[in-house]
């Protein structure tokens, strides 16, 4: 079966924690992202200095993730007369904050980062620089960039804008001893048959139910694997089969108790990954202390299969699996699908563009750079082809010994970028707001499909709709 190509463009890290250039689903639980956000608290900027006092150059960076930190502090090391100032602003208030200061036509920051569902808000209020002209030229990186990272950062006329170090493809993690030990294999070109579309990941759930375990954490894993085509086409509002087929999927898989309950982000969605979690059922908040510590005493047990993540994904697990390092693997899920990525523009403002293109030159297209935040992220997937290239076969101990770069490259290259459009993070929310009140039974479907129609017209209400 030909894989289908499905998108899901991230929120801004509400929980970045361990994570370099976090993303989390969109076709998710929205009352589980207010909750996130909710535990992350909103945290005052967090800056960071990097460099010498005396140094004759300055570049501040303003950005989502700690990742940019660490870039700073090695740049800096190469480049004694230059100073770094990082600025990390909490997701909640990153955008408002770069409008705030671009409408004020701020020359600071220099450097501006940036998750992909921010950057056609950027690239149409003219805040970064075009890098395809001189001195810049960046085209002259394309043919050594994984191309959807490259569609990314351009504006609808093709203008590279941004540029991202990290490619963020999504798969399935699963564990291999219950692999082994319900369906006979742990290998994972044939646990990804397991996963091929919808319909088979029923029948595994289904499966692994009558073994005692859950498929998942909860449903939301699906939601990198969402949907087929451009939700707008030709301005209308276009719901294809497979995105009704995802719908039902969802449903199911909560009504007939194949997950764990446990949402994404939870304490409990965490601790899943190191074994044992308690068993709980749709009416528990898994966000609630006193109900899973409540659960907990009754001693009943499950454990959980599989997380549906971003390549990101490796770096979050590897600090949560514990004994169980080793016993994970990744294979390929129903569909490509990517999530997050950190992009990096030039402040068209900024009095310092040589020295801010040099800094992203250096962290985007700089080998030794590369090889270095391969060994120093100790996992993160890079968007240098060459880099990839050159560090195909290295293994991974916590995953098997698998060759994750090589699984992860080709499941970019597979990515097809042009589905992706300025509508999708209010769309695919608005929709899995719709999943979330027919699977609980809050709503009809009728009623909820309704709400959905109503929610995507009054924001777009340049956009046809057929209402079915």
């Amino acid at each position: 079966m030909r894989k289908r190509r499905f998108f899901a463009l991230a929120l801004a890290g509400v929980m970045g924690l361990s994570i370099a250039g976090c993303g989390s689903s969109t076709e998710s639980n929205s009352n589980t992202e207010t909750k996130a956000e909710d535990k992350a608290e909103d945290k005052a900027e967090d800056k960071a200095v990097a460099g010498n006092k005396g140094a004759s150059e300055k570049l501040v960076i303003w950005t989502l993730a700690d990742d940019l930190k660490q870039f700073a502090e090695h740049y800096c090391e190469q480049n004694k007369d230059v100073q770094i100032e990082t600025v990390v602003i909490s997701p909640a208030d990153y955008l408002t904050k770069i409008q705030s200061s671009m409408r004020g036509k701020a020359k600071e920051p220099d450097i501006i980062v940036a998750e992909p569902q921010m950057l056609d808000t950027m690239f149409e209020a003219g805040y970064l620089e075009d890098l395809n002209q001189d001195p810049y030229n960046a085209q002259q990186y394309a043919e050594n960039m994984v191309d959807y990272v490259w569609q990314a950062g351009q504006d609808e006329e093709g203008i590279q804008r941004a540029i991202s170090y990290q490619i963020t493809p999504a798969a399935i993690f699963y564990r291999r001893d219950i692999a082994q030990q319900v369906l006979g294999t742990e290998d994972p070109e044939k646990i990804g048959q397991y996963f091929k579309d919808y319909d088979t990941i029923l029948k595994t759930g289904e499966t692994l139910k009558n073994a005692g375990y859950k498929i998942f954490a909860s449903e939301q894993e699906m939601g990198y694997f969402s949907g087929e085509s451009a939700w707008v086409q030709d301005g209308k509002l276009v719901i294809d089969q497979d995105r009704k087929d995802y719908m039902q999927l969802c449903i199911d898989l909560y009504q007939n108790d194949m997950t764990a309950y446990v949402p994404t982000w939870s304490t409990t969605w965490y601790q899943a990954m190191s074994g044992s979690i308690p068993v709980i059922d749709s009416t528990t908040d898994a966000w609630n202390e006193e109900q899973m510590e409540d659960a907990a005493a009754s001693g009943k047990t499950t454990e959980v299969f599989a997380y549906g993540l971003p390549s990101w994904g490796v770096l979050t697990m590897r600090d949560n699996v514990g004994d169980l390092a080793g016993k994970w693997g990744i294979c390929a899920g129903p569909a490509d699908g990517f999530s997050g990525g950190t992009f990096l523009g030039i402040n068209a403002m900024s009095e310092r563009k040589e020295l801010a293109w040099d800094f992203i030159q250096f962290v985007t297209t700089n080998e030794d750079t590369l090889d270095w935040w391969i060994e120093a992220s100790e996992g993160d997937v890079v968007s240098w082809i060459p880099t990839i290239e050159k560090h195909k076969e290295d293994t991974n101990e916590i995953y098997g010994g698998q060759k994750l770069y090589e699984f992860f490259l080709e499941q970019a290259q597979e990515i097809d970028y042009s589905n992706i459009t300025k509508y999708d993070k209010v769309i695919s929310d608005a929709w899995g707001a719709a999943i979330n009140s027919i699977k609980t039974g809050e709503m009809t479907k009728e009623d909820a499909m309704n709400n959905f129609y109503d929610t995507v017209q009054s924001t777009y209400p340049k956009i046809e709709i057929d209402r079915e």
